[in-house]
Protein backbone atom coordinates (compact mmCIF):
# COMPACT_ATOMS: atom_id res chain seq x y z
CA UNK A 1 0.00 0.00 0.00
CA UNK A 2 1.28 3.51 -0.74
CA UNK A 3 2.76 5.40 2.20
CA UNK A 4 0.24 8.21 1.89
CA UNK A 5 -2.80 6.42 3.33
CA UNK A 6 -5.20 8.97 1.86
CA UNK A 7 -4.42 7.66 -1.63
CA UNK A 8 -5.05 4.04 -2.52
CA UNK A 9 -4.81 4.20 -6.30
CA UNK A 10 -1.48 2.80 -7.46
CA UNK A 11 0.67 4.73 -9.89
CA UNK A 12 0.35 3.41 -13.40
CA UNK A 13 -0.34 4.13 -16.98
CA UNK A 14 3.14 5.05 -18.20
CA UNK A 15 3.02 2.64 -21.14
CA UNK A 16 5.50 4.69 -23.21
CA UNK A 17 8.27 3.45 -20.91
CA UNK A 18 7.36 -0.24 -21.23
CA UNK A 19 9.80 -2.16 -23.41
CA UNK A 20 6.90 -4.27 -24.66
CA UNK A 21 5.11 -1.14 -25.88
CA UNK A 22 8.22 0.27 -27.56
CA UNK A 23 8.84 -3.05 -29.32
CA UNK A 24 5.19 -3.35 -30.38
CA UNK A 25 5.32 0.16 -31.83
CA UNK A 26 8.31 -0.88 -33.95
CA UNK A 27 6.37 -3.97 -35.06
CA UNK A 28 3.34 -1.87 -36.02
CA UNK A 29 5.40 0.60 -38.06
CA UNK A 30 7.35 -2.24 -39.69
CA UNK A 31 4.20 -4.24 -40.50
CA UNK A 32 2.38 -1.23 -41.94
CA UNK A 33 5.22 -0.60 -44.37
CA UNK A 34 5.76 -4.29 -45.14
CA UNK A 35 2.11 -4.76 -46.08
CA UNK A 36 2.00 -1.54 -48.07
CA UNK A 37 4.99 -2.59 -50.18
CA UNK A 38 4.84 -6.36 -50.42
CA UNK A 39 1.20 -7.41 -50.42
CA UNK A 40 -1.18 -6.77 -53.29
CA UNK A 41 -3.72 -4.01 -52.86
CA UNK A 42 -7.07 -5.59 -52.01
CA UNK A 43 -5.49 -8.56 -50.18
CA UNK A 44 -7.49 -9.00 -46.96
CA UNK A 45 -4.32 -10.11 -45.23
CA UNK A 46 -3.14 -6.50 -45.26
CA UNK A 47 -5.96 -5.35 -43.00
CA UNK A 48 -5.59 -8.36 -40.74
CA UNK A 49 -1.84 -7.98 -40.31
CA UNK A 50 -1.97 -4.24 -39.74
CA UNK A 51 -4.87 -4.62 -37.29
CA UNK A 52 -3.11 -7.43 -35.39
CA UNK A 53 0.02 -5.24 -35.10
CA UNK A 54 -2.10 -2.28 -34.04
CA UNK A 55 -4.02 -4.36 -31.51
CA UNK A 56 -0.77 -5.52 -29.93
CA UNK A 57 0.40 -1.96 -29.44
CA UNK A 58 -2.93 -0.43 -28.44
CA UNK A 59 -3.84 -3.11 -25.91
CA UNK A 60 -0.54 -2.67 -24.10
CA UNK A 61 -1.27 1.06 -23.81
CA UNK A 62 -4.89 0.53 -22.78
CA UNK A 63 -3.95 -2.14 -20.25
CA UNK A 64 -1.32 0.10 -18.75
CA UNK A 65 -3.80 2.96 -18.36
CA UNK A 66 -6.41 0.58 -16.90
CA UNK A 67 -3.86 -0.63 -14.34
CA UNK A 68 -4.67 2.30 -12.07
CA UNK A 69 -8.11 0.91 -11.26
CA UNK A 70 -8.14 -2.69 -12.48
CA UNK A 71 -5.39 -5.26 -12.28
CA UNK A 72 -7.79 -7.70 -13.89
CA UNK A 73 -8.30 -5.42 -16.90
CA UNK A 74 -4.56 -4.79 -17.20
CA UNK A 75 -3.89 -8.52 -17.27
CA UNK A 76 -6.71 -9.15 -19.72
CA UNK A 77 -5.58 -6.44 -22.15
CA UNK A 78 -1.94 -7.45 -21.89
CA UNK A 79 -2.99 -10.99 -22.78
CA UNK A 80 -5.02 -9.63 -25.72
CA UNK A 81 -1.88 -7.81 -26.91
CA UNK A 82 0.07 -11.06 -26.63
CA UNK A 83 -2.60 -12.96 -28.59
CA UNK A 84 -2.69 -10.29 -31.30
CA UNK A 85 1.05 -10.49 -31.79
CA UNK A 86 0.82 -14.28 -31.94
CA UNK A 87 -1.74 -13.90 -34.73
CA UNK A 88 0.63 -11.55 -36.54
CA UNK A 89 3.48 -14.02 -36.09
CA UNK A 90 1.39 -16.69 -37.83
CA UNK A 91 0.66 -14.30 -40.70
CA UNK A 92 4.37 -13.66 -41.28
CA UNK A 93 5.10 -17.39 -41.03
CA UNK A 94 2.31 -18.06 -43.54
CA UNK A 95 3.79 -15.44 -45.85
CA UNK A 96 7.11 -17.30 -45.89
CA UNK A 97 5.64 -20.80 -46.04
CA UNK A 98 3.20 -20.33 -48.93
CA UNK A 99 5.90 -18.64 -51.00
CA UNK A 100 8.44 -21.38 -50.23
CA UNK A 101 10.76 -18.86 -48.58
CA UNK A 102 13.36 -19.80 -46.02
CA UNK A 103 12.68 -19.39 -42.28
CA UNK A 104 15.65 -18.20 -40.29
CA UNK A 105 16.78 -20.57 -37.57
CA UNK A 106 16.65 -19.11 -34.09
CA UNK A 107 20.44 -19.01 -33.80
CA UNK A 108 21.24 -18.07 -37.38
CA UNK A 109 23.62 -15.17 -37.97
CA UNK A 110 20.71 -13.09 -39.29
CA UNK A 111 18.42 -13.77 -36.30
CA UNK A 112 21.23 -13.02 -33.84
CA UNK A 113 21.87 -9.73 -35.66
CA UNK A 114 18.20 -8.71 -35.35
CA UNK A 115 18.20 -9.65 -31.65
CA UNK A 116 21.29 -7.48 -31.18
CA UNK A 117 19.52 -4.53 -32.85
CA UNK A 118 16.53 -5.17 -30.61
CA UNK A 119 18.62 -4.68 -27.49
CA UNK A 120 19.58 -1.12 -28.38
CA UNK A 121 18.45 1.27 -25.62
CA UNK A 122 16.80 3.67 -28.07
CA UNK A 123 15.37 1.11 -30.47
CA UNK A 124 12.71 2.51 -32.78
CA UNK A 125 11.45 1.90 -36.28
CA UNK A 126 14.42 3.95 -37.49
CA UNK A 127 16.64 1.06 -36.38
CA UNK A 128 15.00 -0.99 -39.15
CA UNK A 129 14.05 1.58 -41.82
CA UNK A 130 17.11 0.79 -43.93
CA UNK A 131 15.99 -2.85 -44.18
CA UNK A 132 12.43 -1.96 -45.22
CA UNK A 133 13.88 0.22 -47.96
CA UNK A 134 16.54 -2.20 -49.23
CA UNK A 135 15.81 -5.84 -48.38
CA UNK A 136 13.71 -8.51 -50.04
CA UNK A 137 10.30 -9.35 -48.54
CA UNK A 138 11.62 -12.75 -47.39
CA UNK A 139 14.25 -11.02 -45.26
CA UNK A 140 11.72 -8.52 -43.93
CA UNK A 141 9.26 -11.22 -42.90
CA UNK A 142 12.04 -12.97 -41.00
CA UNK A 143 13.04 -9.71 -39.30
CA UNK A 144 9.40 -9.20 -38.28
CA UNK A 145 9.26 -12.73 -36.87
CA UNK A 146 12.35 -12.00 -34.75
CA UNK A 147 10.81 -8.74 -33.49
CA UNK A 148 7.53 -10.46 -32.62
CA UNK A 149 9.35 -13.18 -30.69
CA UNK A 150 11.12 -10.45 -28.72
CA UNK A 151 7.86 -8.65 -27.99
CA UNK A 152 6.14 -11.88 -26.99
CA UNK A 153 8.98 -12.68 -24.61
CA UNK A 154 8.63 -9.23 -23.03
CA UNK A 155 4.85 -9.61 -22.75
CA UNK A 156 5.22 -13.06 -21.15
CA UNK A 157 7.55 -11.51 -18.56
CA UNK A 158 5.15 -8.62 -18.03
CA UNK A 159 2.20 -10.97 -17.50
CA UNK A 160 4.16 -13.02 -14.96
CA UNK A 161 5.11 -9.82 -13.11
CA UNK A 162 1.48 -8.65 -13.08
CA UNK A 163 0.35 -11.99 -11.67
CA UNK A 164 3.07 -11.88 -8.99
CA UNK A 165 2.25 -8.27 -8.07
CA UNK A 166 -1.43 -9.12 -7.74
CA UNK A 167 -0.68 -12.05 -5.43
CA UNK A 168 1.62 -9.94 -3.28
CA UNK A 169 -0.24 -6.61 -3.26
CA UNK A 170 -3.82 -7.44 -4.16
CA UNK A 171 -6.12 -5.42 -6.32
CA UNK A 172 -7.93 -2.11 -6.05
CA UNK A 173 -10.73 -3.36 -3.77
CA UNK A 174 -8.22 -4.76 -1.29
CA UNK A 175 -6.22 -1.53 -1.36
CA UNK A 176 -9.40 0.50 -0.87
CA UNK A 177 -10.40 -1.64 2.11
CA UNK A 178 -6.93 -1.36 3.66
CA UNK A 179 -6.93 2.42 3.14
CA UNK A 180 -10.39 2.77 4.72
CA UNK A 181 -9.43 0.63 7.73
CA UNK A 182 -6.21 2.61 8.17
CA UNK A 183 -8.13 5.89 7.88
CA UNK A 184 -10.59 4.80 10.60
CA UNK A 185 -7.76 3.61 12.81
CA UNK A 186 -6.00 6.99 12.53
CA UNK A 187 -9.24 8.86 13.27
CA UNK A 188 -9.67 6.90 16.52
CA UNK A 189 -6.14 7.76 17.68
Amino acid sequence: MPEDHNHFLPPGGNYQELLSYKKSEVIYDFTFRFCERHLKRGDRTIDQMVQAARSGKQNIAEGSKASVTSTEMELKLTNVARASLEELLLDYQDYLRVRDHKFWEKDSVEARYVRKLGRQPEESFESYREFIDTRAPEVLANIAICLIHQANYLLDQQIRRLEKDFLEKGGLRENMTRARIEHRRRQKE
